[in-house]
């Protein structure tokens, strides 16, 4: 499985802040509490700039909000825990879209030029480090799927 929104963290988060579907809804400027119920169910995911918005209006760190299969986020974690489309992020690093989503699938044979990494880290607002252990976790992660 691939980082996503963690349906049942997500409800859990809204109950906890004491918040209803609707309540929630209006807060993160989504169209009513149906699409929270949708979210929480599982039968729709939110774009990246709302689980931005949920965390805030929950005051929970984004990263609570998605599921991460594996010990350490990957690529897709940290951009959703930015709340940043693929086309946002690879303009950002000026690369092609579909070499960033080859990079977010563990579809890699080297890591990126240092200034390409630098690019990607400032706007993921992450260290090199991290961003460094989520290519090798997206890696991970394919070759795990690979092997089911």
């Amino acid at each position: 499985m691939v980082s996503a929104l963690d349906p049942s963290e997500l409800r859990a988060a809204r109950e906890k802040a004491g918040l209803t579907q609707h309540e929630l809804a209006r807060l993160v400027g989504a169209a009513g509490g149906e699409r929270v119920s949708r979210w929480e169910l599982g039968t729709s995911v939110p774009r990246p700039d709302f689980l931005v918005r949920l965390a805030r209006a929950l005051d929970i760190p984004t990263l609570r909000l998605i599921h991460i299969d594996g010990e350490m986020p990957d690529l897709r974690a940290l951009r959703l825990q930015a709340g940043l489309t693929v086309p946002r992020l690879a303009a950002a690093v000026n690369v092609a879209v579909p070499t960033y989503y080859a990079w977010e699938q563990g579809r890699w044979a080297r890591l990126p030029a240092s200034k390409q990494l630098d690019k990607l880290a400032l706007a993921l607002g992450q260290p090199l480090d991290v961003v460094d252990a989520a290519f090798y976790e997206a890696q991970r992660q394919r070759a795990r799927g690979t092997e089911k």
